[in-house]
């Protein structure tokens, strides 16, 4: 079967980092066209020269980095270090990238590629905030019928919120854009916080990534013990998801998901529940369907694929 073209949107965030890293270790599964950096869990700085270090980190200087949105379209930016560290990828230490950062923004990049690409062959991974996906569909609205899909990492419906009561981070930062990806037309499935809290960590999961020996095994590992102590205090959890990997996986392996195919719209007014996602995930309501939500994850099956193929770098 011929790989996937792909690209990948984020502001690295460890789990942003292990998703990149399965992503540029399946290359008969996907092929990564590029990365765009967008505003999110760090400001921009940080977030484009993580993405370069991860890149770095899989042998693969060779993939095309690229600057996006350093704010949401309308709010002040929220961040995330009191999850992620100062520098999004806290916890072993990490060396300057020496690859470049690509001279165009991220914005243009995606215009460009999914004009120059045949319609329908290109699938977009946003695992951050939508601001760059939707300014591109903003700035060019002819590409929006040239998406082949998109499968993003955000949301939330039985779980609630894990940055206000009622709203993801990804979706939280920039609602306005969320909103323009889900009525855009687009097929999209989500990865909301309802299967990416059932793929959580355990001392054996994240064992089977240091008893690879590897600099990527290691890195995974340590990135792990950093990030998961604020979800277990959190959560009173015995680990911590694994949330950004969930959307690459699907793509390989879909058959680890299951979902329904239901309406969601953003909530872009409320004081009280601003960016949460409202999921008809009952179909109460006769809104046209717009994503497959996806509800359940099969995380041993999940994390033996992560270890599968993290052993290859």
């Amino acid at each position: 079967m011929t790989p996937r073209k792909i690209i990948i949107d984020t502001d690295p965030g460890q789990d942003d980092a292990v998703a990149i890293l399965l992503a540029l270790a399946s290359p008969e599964d996907v092929t990564v066209l590029g990365i765009t950096a967008v505003a999110g869990n760090v400001p921009l700085p940080l977030t484009q020269r993580n993405a370069r270090i991860i890149c770095e980190l899989a042998g693969r200087p060779d993939i095309p980095v690229y600057a996006g949105c350093d704010a949401p379209l309308s709010r002040k930016l929220v961040t995330a270090e009191h999850v992620h560290g100062k520098t999004g990828l806290d916890g072993p230490p990490m060396d300057d990238p020496t690859m470049p950062l690509q001279d165009a923004h991220a914005v243009d990049f995606i215009i460009d590629t999914l004009r120059t690409e045949p319609a329908g062959t290109v699938t977009l991974c946003p695992i951050g905030p939508l601001t760059n996906i939707a300014t591109a569909f903003q700035r060019a609205p002819d590409i929006i019928p040239r998406v082949q899909e998109i499968v993003l990492m955000g949301g939330a419906y039985f779980e609630v919120g894990n940055i206000t009561p009622a709203a993801e981070f990804n979706i939280y930062v920039d609602p306005e854009a969320a909103q323009i990806v889900f009525r855009s037309g687009v097929p999209l499935v989500v990865m909301p916080l309802d299967v990416t809290h059932k793929a959580l960590t355990t001392k054996a999961r994240v064992d089977a990534f240091r008893a690879m020996g590897s600099r990527v095994g290691d890195m995974v590992a340590a990135w792990t013990d950093f990030f998961e102590r604020f979800d277990m205090e959190k959560y009173g959890s015995e680990g911590a998801p694994l949330h950004d990997p969930c959307v690459i996986a699907y793509l390989i392996d879909p058959h680890l998901f299951t979902g329904r195919q239901i309406n969601v719209e953003i909530e872009t007014q409320s004081d009280l529940t601003l960016g949460m996602t409202v999921a008809d995930w009952w179909r109460i309501t006769d809104r046209p369907k717009n994503a497959l939500f996806i509800g359940d994850i099969h995380a041993d099956g999940f994390y033996a694929l992560l270890a599968n193929r993290l052993a290859r770098l």
